[in-house]
Formats: structure tokens, sequence, C-alpha cells
């Protein structure tokens, strides 16, 4: 079975344009990874750029966008399922999956196999649990795993699924795929000029309608609370129409908030090289696009053949 082929990078590197053309080249259909780009009518703010999915005249179908309403907590775990459902699809059609996007749970989630997987909520647990106290559930969860660090006991919530998940593995082992490959290429550019492409892409998206956009959600019944926890664009564009923030407050905010998700980002990619043996090819972001389009395919094909 050929590796998977993975393109991440930070907002605004342009990956989603090189993936296509891989994509295209390579018969291929795309899995994006982004965790905002699964909502319906978040279309300008999550930058889905839908636009990007035809050249050549031809339409490279795409996958797990759009494919939730807006206000629905959608998961890492639903993520995990929903990968491996499409990734299976296009492994019977004998097209190429391509995972592309800049949500790194969900990138590594999928190269690593998490058990997190989709795990349902157990009601029952749950009630059972439910007198018990933070300091409890952090030593009941001490009995099924070493804790490393923090981020399951942050609160009670963490804490629950946690022990949950740790559960559910106990009566269902995961089946990890033994044959599962995967070839990964980031794209990126020097911190200067990735700066420069947020600020000239939010311009263009505050001038292609984005407050319309989230004007209109809050028109259709999706709180301004449940928007802001969207994060970015739909939290200081909500403040702004609520009247919180000028406009200009609105875009130095938010230029200043996508920057330093942008950083986060490259955070959790070196991480993934560093602490989880991930193995990326940071491509050279002085090569144009055909360059760089090439080298992927190439360097992929070399895994593949």
């Amino acid at each position: 079975m050929p590796p998977l082929l993975t393109i991440l990078g930070p907002t605004a590197c342009g990956k989603t344009h090189i993936a296509v053309e891989v994509a295209y080249r390579l018969d291929g259909e795309i899995i994006s990874a982004d965790s905002r780009q699964v909502f319906r009518r978040m279309d300008i703010g999550t930058g889905k750029d839908l636009m990007e999915y035809r050249i050549h005249d031809t339409e490279i179908p795409y996958h797990l966008i759009d494919i939730c309403e807006p206000g629905y907590e959608y998961s890492a775990g639903e993520f995990y399922r929903d990968f491996w459902r499409v990734y299976d699809l296009l492994q019977t059609k004998g097209k190429t999956p391509v995972l592309c996007g800049g949500t790194g749970l969900y990138i590594e989630s999928v190269l690593l196999q998490y058990p997190f997987a989709f795990v349902p909520e157990n009601t029952e647990l749950r009630q059972r649990l439910s007198s018990q106290s933070d300091e409890q559930l952090t030593q009941l969860l001490q009995t099924y795993i070493k804790l490393h660090n923090h981020t399951d006991t942050e609160s009670r919530d963490r804490l629950l699924r946690a022990i949950e998940i740790q559960e559910y593995q106990k009566h269902h082992p995961l089946e990890l795929r033994t044959d599962f490959k995967y070839v990964t290429f980031g794209i990126t550019y020097p911190r200067e000029t990735i700066m420069k492409r947020i600020r000239q892409r939010l311009e263009e998206r505050l001038e292609s309608g984005m407050i319309d956009e989230v004007k209109s959600l809050i028109d259709n019944d999706v709180s301004p609370e449940r928007l802001q926890r969207y994060g970015l664009e739909y939290r200081y564009v909500t403040q702004y129409l609520q009247k919180q923030l000028t406009y200009s407050q609105m875009l130095e905010l938010l230029n200043i908030a996508i920057r330093q998700f942008a950083k986060r980002q490259m955070t959790w990619f070196r991480h993934m090289e560093k602490s989880k043996g991930i193995s990326i090819n940071w491509i050279n972001p002085d090569m144009d696009f055909e360059e760089k389009v090439s080298l992927i395919i190439e360097t992929y094909k070399s895994y593949t053949y």
C-alpha cells in the first residue's frame, strides 16, 4: 500500500494550492485536516478558498470540509474516525489520498494512530464518578496511565474524558494498521514573509465579506458566545459586531492573534519532529511553485515505487 502523502504548514503558507496541484498530478483527492473548515457557512473566516480545488479545468475532490453545522462540537476523535473512512474509500477507488492542513493534533493523531480514536460517551461511568473529587479522579486516572503532563487534569471534563477513553480501551483494544506508512512535507516561509502574508490575506478576507459572513451566522441562530469559542476571525469580528471593538481595533488585534496562532502551529510541528519522531520534509521556501510541487512528487514517488 502506498504511503499517505501529507502536506502541512502554518496558516497563510499556501499549502492548499500546492496540495491541490500535487493531487491533480497524482490522481489524488484532498483530505482536509482543518478543525474549523468542517463547518458549513463558515467559509471566508476559515479560509476554505474552495475555488483553489479547481485547476486545469478539473475539480479536485475534497473531504472533511462542510460536514457539520456551526455550533456542533466536532472532536479530534471524530476526525480520526472520519479520516480513516475516507482514506479506505480512496484506497478502494485507487486514488492517492493527500492529507492537507494545519491542525497539528488532527495530523498527528492519524500519523501516529492515536488511540483516542472515536470513543463514545459512557453515561453510566460518568454518573458513577460524579460524586468523586477532582483529586480522586486524578488518582483513578493514574491507575490506567502514568501522567507525563497536566493536559488531562486541567479540568473536570478533561479528567472524565481521559478516564472514559482509558476504560473504553481496556475493553476495546486498538488495532493498529501495521501496513500504514506516511510521507510528510512541510510548507512555510521566513517569519517576516508569513507576517506579511497574514496581513494581506486578512485584509482580503475583510474586503470579501467576512464581517457579513459572521453577521449572517449570528442572524441564523449561531450564538455570539459559540462563535467566539471558534477563535481568531470569529472571536474578533463578533466583538466588533457587538460594538466591543472598533474596526481598527478588531483589525489590529486579529492580525496579532493570527500571527500568534501561526507561531503555535510551527511549535506544534517542531514538537512532532523532535518528540514524536515524525519526519517532516521541509520544502525550501525560496523555491518557486513548480519546483515545490515537483520536489514533493519526486520525493513521494521515491517512497512509493
